[in-house]
Order: C-alpha cells, then structure tokens, then sequence
C-alpha cells in the first residue's frame, strides 16, 4: 500500500503563491500517473490537475489554468503543484492521489491512494 503524504499548504494573501509537495512511499511511484484534487467545505471533491508517470503530459481543470503547474521529481518519489496568483476561491484541502494508470485522468475513480491532504487558506 503506497503512503502519499502531502505539505506546504498554509495561508496566503491573494495575488500570492504556495507550493504543495506529495511524498509517496514504496517502488511504484514512477508507474502511474498522478493527480491533485481539491474540496472546499460544503462542496464535492474537484479536480485541480493531473501528471503522466513520465511526467511529459499534464492536464489541469479550467479553473487554475495558467497559474498552476504540476510536475514530479521520480527520483524522489514526490509530485509537486506550484499555485500562483492565488485567488480566494481557490481555498481548501488538496490532496494528491495516485492513478491506477500511467496515463493522466480527471476522474477520481481513476485513482486508488489518497492522501490526507494539506490545507489552503487564500485571504482577500
């Protein structure tokens, strides 16, 4: 069972930037593809942004295009999401998750480890 243990969350002013780190445990780490999901009190669990195992495709949700970036160190073990010109309504726990496939996915239910998450707190 692959541990993923996510950092680096905390609070930020708006307009500021934030960068989230997953550390995996286990051998499997550069197999699959990885994706970062987001949910916000009160509201389901969405989609932020997603890498390939080899890290040369990525796909991100609508909403942080262009302010966030996603990539992963295998040699580490570590997927990271950078997060510029944060915005309030990017507030709220983000988990990493590994995929049970290579490719990158939007769905949830393409993903098999989760991990428990880091807060992200953006003030106004």
């Amino acid at each position: 069972q692959v541990q993923l243990v996510e950092s680096g969350g905390g609070l930020v002013q708006a307009g500021g930037s934030l960068r989230l780190s997953c550390a995996a445990s286990g051998r499997t780490f550069s197999t699959y593809a990885m994706g970062w999901f987001r949910q916000a009190p009160g509201k389901e669990r969405e989609f932020v942004a997603t890498i390939s195992r080899t890290g040369y495709t990525t796909g991100y949700a609508d909403s942080v295009k262009g302010r966030f970036t996603i990539s992963r160190d295998n040699a580490k073990n570590t997927v990271y999401l950078q997060m510029n010109s944060l915005k309030p309504e990017d507030t709220a726990n983000y988990s990493c998750a590994q995929s049970r496939s290579s490719s990158t996915s939007t769905d949830p239910d393409m993903y098999g480890n989760w991990g428990q998450g880091t807060q992200v707190t953006v003030s106004s």
